[in-house]
């Protein structure tokens, strides 16, 4: 492990592996933004697996951003990130901290954003991280992967997972160079919401991931993860969209932002092809963690119960109401009729659409609908990821969000994302905007803000996030309210349904074309 120097000044420096950076001094922490830890991955790096970051001399500055990874806003066919830095030096981390003192060794949370595996910027307003410095007195590093084509497509030639390999350099360069921004590198807990959890997930799975975190938080985990068929052959029909081969050769001329291109094209197809790409068509992402058995050797719930990470600690939940934000997004909140939750039943409920209506009597068909992709997506997979940690000798702490999002009277629920806002206090950026209608924060969600952020960096410091161990038996989970409780799980009879189902990687079930 490389242990940095350190200057105090006015801006401090701190002195990397790689050479010097200067941060500022803003609310009483210190800012670094923009470090690079690997190689721009263009050129001979494009579709490669990350490089170290090549050292510099003298002191950069480390005042902005570096720009986010080519990706798809899903609005309209636009790209990118509006107002954020343009270049190709995508792979960069940022890291605050209550003072980069190399004495003080305070733990250090490594925030790893969603987005479908397809968007995601750690220069997001949505996840400015001083309130969780501040508040916890622990050193927060956000980071940027590759995501979309660039990151986890199949491409002949390429290695598998490459988002998921940059994290991993991530985190390497957290162990090389944290001591000198004040963080502890025995103490690291790395925490993630949806796709940001699914990587929690797959790191807790993969040999290369070993030993460079001890905690883990997993905020609503996706139980999608391809099969090697499954993503060769979306790899296929992503290339085809730009009239190109899925190999390194075709698609290395093609430049990023035109690659994003295959991804938008492809997208408003998926649901129509139910027949070749099963469950994967409808979540209108073409792109997960390939289960690859180089790098992702297995599922990460068959990887736990084996026992992997049983050395991690882990707290894992998710949000009671998850899919209505999607509904919502689509223009279809409160609005599914019997068709479309039949054939939702039809494609994920174990057991058939039979088991959920016998076991829900009483819902209509938006309930159900709503019922079983939350379950399915988010639900489910969180919940067996716990489990999967306990059957392989580890502790998990299980949570469930229940408060109802504030927009349109509570219409939303506790809806997938709702936690990011709560837990970073950022109520007026990104996705919070809609949540709480730009509205301030009532007492209530400040109290339940403050909660989270209590709640995760003390379970960064101590491994305690202030709530029992899930265990079989008792099934304890934080249920996170107005008034927070601890409560057997609230959705138990979503748990029997899903009793003993595996979460595997998602099958080519049709043939290709």
């Amino acid at each position: 492990m490389t242990i940095p120097g350190h200057v105090e000044s006015v801006e401090p420096v701190v002195r990397t592996a790689g050479g010097a950076v200067r941060g500022r001094t803003e609310d009483g922490l210190t800012v670094f933004r923009g470090i690079s830890y690997a190689q721009p991955p263009v050129g001979d790096a494009r579709f490669a697996a990350p490089r170290r970051a090549r050292p510099w001399d003298g002191i950069r500055d480390a005042y902005a951003f570096g720009p986010p990874p080519p990706q798809d806003l899903g609005i309209a066919g636009a790209t990118g990130v509006p107002g954020a830095a343009e270049g190709d030096d995508w792979l960069t981390v940022n890291v605050w901290t209550p003072a980069p003192d190399p004495a003080a060794h305070r733990p250090v949370m490594v925030w790893i954003y969603g987005g479908a595996y397809k968007m995601g910027h750690a220069g997001s307003p949505g996840y400015d991280a001083r309130r969780i410095a501040a508040d916890g007195d622990v050193v927060v590093v956000t980071l940027n992967y590759r995501v979309g084509m660039e990151g986890f497509a199949h491409i002949e030639g390429a290695p598998a997972n490459r988002g998921l390999l940059d994290q991993i350099a991530a985190l390497v360069w957290v162990q090389d160079n944290i001591v000198g921004f004040g963080g502890d590198p025995d103490r690291v807990t790395v925490f993630g919401e949806s796709a940001g959890a699914g990587s929690v997930a797959a790191l807790l799975a993969m040999p290369r991931a070993a030993g460079l975190f001890r905690r883990a938080v997993a905020q609503s985990v996706p139980g999608t993860f391809f099969s090697p068929e499954l993503a060769e052959d979306l790899g296929a029909a992503l290339a085809a969209e730009v009239g190109l081969r899925p190999t390194v050769t075709d698609l290395s001329d093609l430049a990023p932002a035109d690659l994003v291109k295959a991804g938008q094209a492809l997208t408003p197809k998926m649901p129509g092809n139910v027949a070749r790409w099963g469950q994967a068509a409808p979540t209108v992402t073409p792109y997960a963690p390939v289960v690859d058995g180089e790098f992702l050797p297995v599922a990460p719930w068959q990887a736990l119960a084996s026992g992997a990470s049983r050395g991690v600690d882990l707290v894992v939940g998710h949000n009671r109401d998850e899919n209505r934000l999607f509904s919502a997004m689509a223009g279809k909140l409160g609005q599914i009729g019997e068709d479309r939750a039949n054939a939702a039943l039809r494609l994920y409920a174990p057991g058939g659409e039979d088991a959920y209506r016998t076991a829900f009597p009483d819902a209509s068909a938006n309930d159900l609908y709503e019922r079983v992709q939350t379950d399915w997506l988010f639900g489910m997979p969180s919940l067996h990821l716990a489990e999967a940690h306990l059957a392989g000798g580890g502790r998990a702490h299980v949570y469930e969000l229940t408060w109802p999002a504030p927009v349109d009277g509570g219409a939303l629920g506790a809806c997938h994302a709702l936690d990011v806002p709560l837990l970073f206090g950022t109520f007026q950026a990104d996705m919070a905007r809609l949540l709480f209608a730009g509205a301030e924060p009532s007492q209530e969600a400040l109290a339940l803000s403050s909660r989270f952020r209590a709640s995760w960096t003390a379970f960064a410091r101590t491994g305690d996030p202030g709530w029992p161990a899930y265990d079989t038996d008792r099934r304890l989970v934080q249920v996170l309210d107005t008034e927070p409780t601890v409560a057997p799980y609230p959705e138990e009879t979503s748990r029997r349904l899903w009793e003993g189902y595996e979460f595997a990687p998602l099958p080519l079930v049709g043939p290709r074309v």
